[in-house]
């Protein structure tokens, strides 16, 4: 396993100083889901939720859960992304909404957290909105499935 980099020789957390990396382009992708009831998801579909367009204020959420990452992670850099888009997708075979965000950014280190919590916001806001017709939804599978740029390369999931 390599070093953990979030830590120095004495074992503190500290940021980790990526000032001689050099810049590079830089993405990833996350991915997560929403499980919820049948009727539920008739909900999101129809545009019949109490506190209106499910899937357009979780992808601004997302969006802006990722603006917010370094604020809420305390290791993170703040980074200037070049852009964020969140897919919400409504799936019948979950049932739910499957949410995949893709942030992309030049810089000197990645975007895997702007994406996981990308990810993780919106669906925290899709549960937030339906909270009254399901509270058994469940907030599943949130990963990186792709990172690519900087000295380590490229990583996609299997």
């Amino acid at each position: 396993m390599a070093d953990l980099t979030h830590f120095d020789a004495q074992g503190q957390a500290h940021m980790v100083d990526v000032s001689a990396k050099h810049v590079t382009a830089r993405v990833a992708v996350a991915v997560g889901a929403v499980v919820m009831q049948a009727d539920t998801l008739a909900l999101v579909r129809g545009g019949n939720a109490k506190k209106g367009d499910v899937l357009g204020v979780a992808r601004l959420a997302g969006i802006m859960g990722a603006k917010r990452t370094a604020d809420l992670i305390p290791l993170c850099h703040p980074l200037p992304m070049s852009s964020v888009t969140l897919d919400l997708t409504p799936d019948d075979d979950l049932p739910g909404v499957q949410i995949r965000a893709t942030v992309k950014t030049t810089g000197q280190t990645g975007v895997e957290m702007e994406a996981l919590t990308a990810v993780s916001v919106a669906a925290l806001t899709v549960y937030d909105m339906l909270k009254a017709a399901d509270k058994s939804m469940q907030i599943t599978d949130i990963r990186v499935v792709l990172k690519d740029g900087g000295k380590s390369g490229r990583y996609e999931a299997t």
